[in-house]
């Protein structure tokens, strides 16, 4: 059996999306009779989304020591972090027999091992060529939760009856009550389905600009996720992993960039007709461009294409790729 930690951070102040696409490959090493253990720098409000797995939470940056005993020696370890420096990085590339690297933007320049990119702009990205990195980059390589692995066809409806709005599992520009007033006072006949996460510190002001049409979904799981994604005619989203999963379900999608780290996916699934990019969160033309964006997506043939070419891109396997490229690897440098 192997030994396998998946080390990553999550929480109120950081946000849940490294988390989510690290369940995605806990999941597919469970399909593989294996069973990881999280490593978490983050607060209580994951636990909610840990439930039947291993998990340890506490700052394994600042705490190393306590890190290094206990994944000595462990077959793989895979990190996802925007916080780690490569000095660490090169600590635990020592300490284990195949170190993994999450990477989203060619952050830094990885010690021995593996990178994996599964973002949709991967192949775009100049990594320096070394024989001692295997990179796996691309769709193919995309984690997606098992929820989202099956996925019904889903139904464009001649009109317009309801839109999404999510923004992650901390919302952390409070972008949730900004647009859900907007749509409130623009189009109060539409049914809103507003998420809201874990690490939600606007819930009070979301309830307050809520109108009788709409529906507050509070701490929802990848399975209700799912079907709030295939009710939905239209969703507005921020531009991190839940992107995928509206592409995976084949969500009409209006998007708007509120970190940087965001820019690549939202331009490259622009220039394939998946989304409509609202901008960047904080310009002036963000309020015109989004009520823009909306009128435009009252057009169904516009909404089908962009529900039909996601298809030729995305698929379910991605996260069990990964996976068995790993195990592959693994196994391999053990012989």
């Amino acid at each position: 059996m192997l030994n396998v930690y998946i080390l990553t951070e999550a929480g109120k102040n950081i946000g849940f999306g490294h988390l989510m696409r690290m369940i995605a490959i806990y999941q597919a090493f469970e399909i593989k009779n294996i069973k990881p253990k999280f490593i978490i720098n983050g607060d209580e409000s994951v636990e909610e989304y840990l439930k039947e797995t291993e998990y340890e939470i506490f700052n394994w940056i600042d705490n190393q020591k306590r890190l290094f005993d206990m994944i000595k020696d462990a077959d793989i370890a895979i990190i996802d972090s925007y916080l780690a420096d490569l000095t660490l990085y090169e600590k635990i590339s020592k300490l284990v027999k195949l170190p993994v690297y999450y990477d989203d933007n060619n952050r830094i320049e990885y010690p021995s091992g593996v990178v994996v990119n599964g973002n949709i702009h991967a192949k775009y990205l100049v990594y320096p060529k070394r024989d001692d990195i295997n990179y796996l980059l691309g769709l193919e390589y995309l984690p997606l939760r098992k929820e989202f692995w099956e996925v019904p066809e889903k139904k464009i409806k001649e009109n317009v009856e309801s839109i999404m709005i999510t923004f992650g599992g901390d919302d952390f520009r409070n972008m949730t009550p900004k647009v859900l007033k907007l749509l409130a006072e623009n189009y109060p006949n539409i049914k809103k389905n507003v998420i809201i996460g874990k690490g939600f510190k606007n819930i009070k002001e979301i309830e307050k600009a809520s109108d009788e049409n709409t529906a507050l979904i509070y701490f929802p799981d990848a399975q209700k996720m799912k079907e709030v994604m295939l009710e939905s005619d239209i969703a507005i989203s921020a531009g991190g992993q839940t992107l995928y999963e509206l592409a995976r379900v084949g969500v009409p999608t209006i998007a708007i960039i509120v970190a940087e780290n965001q820019i690549g996916n939202v331009t490259k699934w622009q220039d394939l007709g998946f989304l409509e990019n609202a901008g960047w969160w904080g310009d002036d033309t963000f309020v015109t461009n989004l009520i823009n964006m909306l009128n435009k997506y009252h057009n169904y043939s516009l909404r089908y294409f962009s529900s039909e070419c996601t298809k030729k891109f995305i698929h379910c396997v991605g996260v069990l790729n990964i996976v068995n490229k790993l195990i592959s690897e693994v196994s391999y440098s053990i012989k």
